[in-house]
């Protein structure tokens, strides 16, 4: 079922010199179809010209937005959807970045494509997120959300670390290596790809394990269901790091633990008419050439 929108808020790559021309030129067309058009307040301090648009912050686009566009590449739309999870506003890229797996509509038609989707012509997923915590000695000393992957990882080590892996509760082995990526779907093209990972289709309820260097040759990817608790307990002597989708990070000590769930929120993405994951892999990966009529 189509979403009539009536406000949009642009939010551009952060500090990027690309990224004005494309923001402007988007909120110019989108105001000349009677809408409302609301520019990201870091988007709007890094262009000129943002002065004849409305400013806001991310609380004000998750209260008022009815769809936000990003302009940027895949950090910019993971970046946004970590802000913006909490208010359920769908989200749609325009790809100013390298891959842009998630960022699916091209800036040369970036105006026509949204034009389409703003007349009913779009498909709409949903992705899900990890919820993530570090518990030390048994007490929550972070939390967060990730949309792409968890990495446990050696940090400034020239070691590797050593954990074990529970699911569920249940031990599954003890690990060294340099680390472990937990990739939901989504994630399941980014570093973990390049770790020899599995790819996971949208679809998919599962999250991939994928050990970073083990010191073991039958350390392999996993894939569980969605619906498992993972944890991850530091083992001693060396202390680590976790990352959350490249955005955030957290220092670890001997003896934390990382668990990962599920998270019951996800995020809304909004492609244009005919899109196709497969012909994104297609694109992305250079897979082949394209099929034959």
């Amino acid at each position: 079922m189509s979403t009539e929108f009536r406000t949009l808020a642009l939010i551009g790559k952060y500090q990027s010199p690309d990224v004005a021309e494309s923001v402007l030129t988007i909120a110019r067309f989108l105001r000349e179809r009677g809408l409302q058009v609301l520019i990201e307040q870091g988007t709007a301090s890094s262009i000129g010209g943002a002065q004849d648009f409305p400013v806001a912050s991310y609380e004000h686009i998750g209260a008022e937005a009815d769809l936000a566009v990003i302009v940027g590449g895949d950090g910019s739309m993971l970046h946004s959807a970590r802000r913006l999870i909490e208010h359920g506003v769908p989200l749609v890229g325009v790809n100013l970045g390298r891959l842009g797996f998630l960022t699916d509509i091209s800036r040369a038609d970036a105006c026509e494509r949204l034009g389409e989707m703003l007349s009913g012509r779009y498909t709409e997923e949903t992705r899900f997120m990890l919820d993530a915590e570090v518990l030390r000695a048994g007490v929550r000393v972070f939390h967060t959300l990730a949309l792409n992957d968890v990495v446990v990882n050696k940090g400034d080590l020239g070691r590797m670390i050593e954990f074990d892996l529970s699911i569920d509760g249940e031990f599954v082995y003890t690990q060294r290596s340099d680390g472990m990526i937990v990739s939901t779907p989504t994630g399941s093209t980014a570093y973990a790809l390049s770790a020899n990972g599995p790819i996971l289709h949208p679809s998919v309820g599962g999250i991939a394990l994928v050990p970073l260097c083990p010191h073991a040759l039958t350390a392999r990817p996993i894939t569980l269901p969605s619906s498992c608790r993972i944890d991850i307990e530091l083992l001693p002597p060396q202390d680590a790091r976790v990352h959350f989708d490249g955005q955030t990070r957290f220092d670890l000590r001997a003896g934390d633990c990382v668990r990962l769930s599920r998270s019951s929120r996800s995020l809304r993405l909004l492609h244009p008419e005919g899109y196709s994951y497969f012909a994104m892999l297609r694109q992305k990966l250079h897979w082949s050439a394209t099929p034959r009529n």
